[in-house]
């Protein structure tokens, strides 16, 4: 299948690479030096065990137009960067072209074939003009949850740290023929795909985790272990999440796997640093609407209290100023 994947960064370089060496037609959407390392050198992949992998034939484009229309589009970036290539996406659509969403937290098409009273009502933290939805129409997704870590090492160089899952599913829920196909093709990618009936309830039960230690992790830089061993920050994501099953309740979802296991896991992974943490100590915007404010978005239109939730993004939102104005410093300082 021609398949286009927007982002090379850590999960669209694992995706993308694993799919050309699976013999897919695979063409990268980025810009520069991800863009320049991919045409001289090919996508190189490092596995887990340490082994690696180049795959050779893959392009590289910064062009929608000279890529053409696609058979799949794999959204790679974070929820926050969509936005900026969203009008860009429809030139890769042909008639039956398929969108597979790969951002972490609550989705910008949530309540697009949802049901009930919230029925097509916008996410406006995570598609704050509504340009993403109307770009991206609901009839084309197909949602995805992704497990596995990686990370980009350098300019076309992904290594694959662990897991393999990517769940799939219609927003109706219904067992198409089209999300079969998305499922085969990552499955012969050597992923495991599994179609679900309510692609939400695995959205809620990846972001469970997300919402509560990605932010409390940026606040005090640290690890999954740190919080959970700590009784004070082990209570405040207990109450954390709490919050949360509770707006999840609201809008029909239930968790496959309890509180205290989900915590138990996380402690499990032992000294592993957050997303957020690794991008507030590189400098980077951290991702905060999709993971945090969508969920307070959601609570609010459920009529759900979340004040511990509450009180942890107006928290992380300030970090985030904080450190936008101290870029903005820099860059003062360095055009002087």
């Amino acid at each position: 299948m021609k398949i286009a994947v927007i982002g090379a960064g850590a999960i669209g370089g694992l995706v993308g690479a694993k799919l050309a060496l699976a013999g897919e037609d695979v063409s990268f959407i980025v810009r520069g030096a991800n863009l320049h390392a991919i045409r001289e050198r090919g996508f190189k992949l490092i596995g887990a065990g340490g082994d690696e992998e180049i795959a050779r034939d893959v392009k590289a484009t910064d062009s929608y137009e000279q890529a053409g229309p696609q058979d799949i589009v794999i959204l790679a970036m974070k929820a926050h960067q969509v936005e900026a290539v969203a009008e860009q996406v429809p030139r890769l659509f042909g008639p039956e072209t398929l969108v597979v969403t790969m951002q972490n937290g609550i989705p910008f098409w949530y309540f697009q074939k949802h049901g009930g009273r919230l029925e097509g009502t916008p996410v406006h933290s995570v598609d704050p003009t509504g340009l993403v939805g109307r770009s991206i129409p609901a009839e084309r997704i197909i949602g995805c949850v992704v497990y596995p870590a990686s990370e980009l090492v350098e300019p076309g160089v992904v290594r694959h740290i662990e897991g393999d899952r990517f769940p799939v599913g219609e927003l109706d829920g219904t067992a198409s023929e089209r999300v079969h196909r998305v499922s085969a093709c990552l499955v012969g990618a050597g992923f495991k795909a599994p179609v679900l009936d309510n692609i939400r309830a695995e959205i809620w039960l990846k972001l469970w985790g997300n919402l509560t230690f990605n932010p409390i992790s940026s606040l005090s830089h640290a690890t999954l272990v740190d919080i959970c061993q700590y009784p004070p920050s082990r209570e405040l994501a207990t109450a954390m999440m709490q919050e949360a099953q509770a707006v999840a309740g609201q809008l029909g979802i239930e968790f496959r796997v309890s509180l205290e296991k989900r915590i138990a896991g996380a402690e499990k992974v032992g000294r592993h640093k957050t997303s957020m943490l690794q991008d507030v100590e590189a400098g980077r915007a951290p991702e905060i609407d999709a993971l945090v404010g969508a969920v307070v978005e959601l609570a609010r239109l459920t009529g759900t209290p979340t004040p511990h939730i509450d009180t942890v993004l107006s928290l992380v939102k300030l970090l985030a100023r904080s450190m936008a104005d101290q870029r903005g410093h820099v860059q003062l300082r360095e055009l002087a």
